[in-house]
């Protein structure tokens, strides 16, 4: 029997159907009419409470929400909006901006927030913001007086950048001038949890996309035939896609885990955060390029849909923090409690 996840992923896949990827072009930034779709279904607001203007459900339907939209390479801020900045907002006590307008977010550890009458005004540059070309309103994390603060802001008039990753996703940069905001002060676990859960979000969007690729490429391999027999007889491609498995089974585990410990309020979930993102991003490598090297020379045209995901899994392998950046964040909480308490860290965190 169907649940109401299996329903909401119908969904979003039945709207997907009529929404093919394409690439990029300053002159279309974004998949509007995706956008337009996902909203009138209620599914922008998923995961985020009714009473603060969300859809209602809880945290897993919103990851598969993601998930189904990364693995179709839908050019939407719904990663940003359901898993990180929407949350983020609202565990802040700011209020949601309406959930059919789309929101994103961006760390923007160099721009100050700053006490300005009964309000904020931020000064600075936040750099490489996703979606934020494209979005209405943007949810930042920048620095306070006494440390983190979540600022909201619109988009609107805001001085930004025409920058895009690999993908053509846009990545804007954010110049303010004593920009009027809302914000509110975050303490240091509030703010970790934050660049965990942005990490998670891409770790989500990576392991579905290498999910995806993997799966294209066995279809691949046993419909393309070389000498008499299709490509997935020869022992040199099984030994290949055997690799591209066990790294997608990795990533899958270690995001679901992270999922989880999220979900359940866990103190290690930036832990968990940090070695998902770890393990997607070192899976990027190994999987986009075996894909391609089983696809052969179609894989690298424009025409084929191989491109849509391996060019963001390599963009988003670098969001959200490296490889490098959250291996030193899982080191040093794997090492927190001296060398001890190092094992039981380690099977905790997976």
């Amino acid at each position: 029997m169907a649940t109401d996840q299996d329903l909401v992923v119908e969904t979003v896949r039945d709207i997907l159907s009529g929404h093919e990827p394409f690439v990029l072009t300053p002159a279309r930034r974004w998949d509007e009419g995706l956008w337009s779709a996902l909203a009138s279904a209620g599914l922008t607001g998923v995961g985020l409470p009714e009473e603060a203007g969300g859809s209602g459900g809880d945290l897993a339907d919103a990851v598969a929400i993601v998930r189904t939209l990364a693995s179709g390479a839908a050019a939407v801020p719904v990663a940003e909006q359901l898993l990180v900045a929407g949350p983020a907002v609202i565990a802040a006590g700011l209020t949601l901006p309406p959930v059919e307008e789309p929101l994103t977010f961006g760390i923007a550890d160099t721009v100050t927030a700053t006490p300005s009458g009964d309000g904020w005004t931020l000064t600075g540059t936040a750099a490489d913001v996703s979606w934020a070309a494209v979005a209405a309103h943007v949810a930042l994390l920048v620095t306070g007086p006494d440390g983190a603060a979540l600022a909201l802001l619109p988009t609107s008039g805001l001085d930004a950048s025409d920058g895009y990753n690999l993908a053509g996703e846009p990545r804007s940069s954010l110049t303010l001038a004593e920009t009027p905001a809302a914000v509110a002060p975050l303490n240091d676990a509030q703010a970790r949890e934050l660049r965990a859960g942005f990490a998670l979000a891409r770790a989500v969007q990576l392991s579905a996309a290498l999910e995806q690729v993997l799966a294209w490429t066995v279809q691949y391999a046993g419909e393309r035939h070389q000498f008499g027999r299709p490509l997935g007889k020869f022992q040199a491609i099984q030994m290949e896609l055997a690799e591209m498995a066990g790294e997608v089974v990795a990533v899958t585990a270690l995001t679901d885990a992270a999922v989880q410990a999220l979900a359940h309020g866990s103190a290690d979930v930036a832990l968990a955060a940090a070695a998902a993102k770890v393990r997607a991003g070192a899976a990027v490598e190994v999987v986009a390029r075996l894909a391609h090297q089983v696809h052969g020379a179609i894989g690298f045209t424009q025409e084929h849909k191989l491109h849509h995901l391996t060019r963001r899994l390599w963009s988003w392998r670098d969001e959200a923090g490296s490889e490098l950046v959250w291996s030193r964040v899982l080191a040093s909480g794997l090492l927190a409690d001296g060398p001890d308490g190092l094992w039981p860290a380690l099977t905790r965190v997976v």
